[in-house]
C-alpha cells in the first residue's frame, strides 16, 4: 500500500544559516560557467576569483560572471587570502593534483564529478583532506536535489519495501572527435567516468556498495570507454543494471523496484525532474507523483550542493552526510573494475 501522501524534501535552502563563502574557481570552462550562474542567482555564496593557465581565458570568464579577480595558475588561486572554498572544474585528469593544492592551501574543496580517475586517487584525497581538517567533496550535485531528498525518505521509511532491483541510464551523443575531452584516454575519458557515473552513484546510493560486478560494451578507436551495460549484484540478492553511451544519447531515465512499490524517475534524473510512486502488486492502481516545487531547471540544480557545502562547514563538518568521501571511493572501485573488464573483452 503507497503512503498516504509524499514527504516534504529536506532542502540545504540558501540564507538559513549555514555562511557566505567567498568561492575560487579553478578550470573556466563550461560546468564552471553553469556553475557560476547558478550560484550567483539560486545562493547566498560568492565567487571572487577564477583561475587558467591561461589568464587571457581567466578574464574573460570572470567578466562574463562578475567575478572580481583573474589568476594565470592554480597556485594563485589557491594560496589567495579572500578564498575560502576552491571549485574545482578542470578536466578529471587534473582533479588529484588541483586537489591535493588546495588542501595544502587549507582550502575547502568543491570537485566536480568524478572526483579523481580512479579509486586509488580518489583515497590519497580523501587521506589528505582528513589529515588536514578540511572539507572535501565530490560535486555529485544529484545527492542534494530536492527529488533525490524524497527518495531518500521513502527509501528509509521503508516505502518501497524490499528494494529488489535498480535500473538507472545515461547516453548522450557525443561528437566522435579524437580531441574531444571524453575521447581522449590522458585526461580521463570515456563514457563510465563522466556519465556512468550518475547510474552507478544512483544504485551505491539506493542498495549501497556491490559485491559483484559484471561489465560489457565497447571501445573507441582512441582507447576510451564508448559504452557499457554494467550488472551489479548487491546484498540480499538485489541487482541493479545500469547502462552508458557517448554514443547515442538514451532515455536517461531510472528506476527503484521494491516488493511493495516502484519509483520510476523521468529524464533527466540526475537533475532536477519528477518522479511517479506505483504499486508493486497492481498496475491499475493508484498513483503518486511527485514534481520539484522549487522551479529551479536543470542547471540552476548545481545551486543546491553549493549551499550544501556551506551548511556543512557552519556546522563543523569535514564530509558530506549525503556522499562520503568512503562511498566516493567505493563508486569510482566500482567503475575501476567495469573499465578493466571492457578493456580487457
Amino acid at each position: 500500500m503507497l503512503p498516504s501522501r509524499l514527504p516534504e524534501p529536506h532542502l540545504y535552502l540558501p540564507g538559513t544559516g549555514e555562511p557566505s563563502l567567498r568561492w575560487g574557481i579553478v578550470g573556466p570552462g563550461w560546468i564552471a560557467g553553469e556553475f557560476a550562474k547558478a550560484v550567483r542567482n539560486h545562493t547566498a555564496q560568492q565567487i571572487v576569483a577564477v583561475a587558467s593557465r591561461s589568464l587571457d581565458r581567466a578574464s574573460a570568464f570572470a567578466a562574463t560572471h562578475g567575478i572580481g579577480v583573474a589568476l594565470g595558475s592554480t597556485e594563485q588561486l589557491v594560496t589567495h587570502p579572500d578564498v575560502d572554498v576552491v571549485y574545482v572544474a578542470t578536466p578529471q585528469s587534473e582533479h588529484l593534483a588541483v586537489g591535493l593544492a588546495a588542501i595544502a592551501a587549507g582550502k575547502h574543496v568543491l570537485i566536480e564529478k568524478p572526483f579523481t580517475v580512479s579509486a586509488a586517487e580518489a583515497k590519497t584525497l580523501a587521506d589528505a583532506a582528513r589529515a588536514a581538517g578540511v572539507l572535501v567533496m565530490e560535486a555529485m550535485w544529484s545527492r542534494y536535489l530536492p527529488q533525490t531528498s524524497v527518495i531518500r525518505q521513502l527509501l528509509a521509511d521503508g516505502a518501497l519495501g524490499e528494494i529488489r532491483t535498480v535500473f538507472a541510464d545515461h547516453g548522450q551523443a557525443i561528437t566522435a572527435d579524437p580531441e574531444h575531452r571524453l575521447y581522449r584516454p590522458e585526461l580521463g575519458g570515456g563514457a563510465l567516468l563522466d556519465l556512468g557515473i550518475y547510474p552507478v552513484q544512483f544504485a551505491s546510493m539506493v542498495l549501497g556498495a556491490p559485491t559483484r560486478v559484471t561489465a560489457v560494451g565497447g571501445m573507441t578507436k582512441t582507447g576510451v570507454d564508448a559504452h557499457s551495460t554494467l550488472v551489479l549484484t548487491h546484498e540480499r540478492d538485489a541487482q541493479s543494471t545500469l547502462h552508458t553511451s557517448i554514443l547515442a544519447r538514451t532515455p536517461m531515465t531510472a528506476v527503484i523496484a521494491g516488493s511493495e512499490a516502484t519509483l520510476s524517475i523521468d529524464g533527466i534524473f540526475y537533475a532536477p525532474t519528477s518522479f511517479t510512486l506505483s504499486p508493486a502488486g497492481d498496475p491499475f492502481g493508484q498513483e503518486l507523483t511527485w514534481s520539484d516545487p522549487t522551479g529551479l531547471k536543470l542547471f540552476d540544480g548545481l545551486s543546491w550542493e553549493a549551499t550544501a557545502l556551506a551548511r556543512f562547514v557552519g556546522e563543523g563538518r569535514t564530509e558530506s552526510p549525503v556522499h562520503t568521501l568512503d562511498e566516493t571511493i567505493s563508486i569510482l572501485a566500482t567503475i575501476d573494475e567495469a573499465r578493466a573488464q571492457i578493456a580487457a573483452s
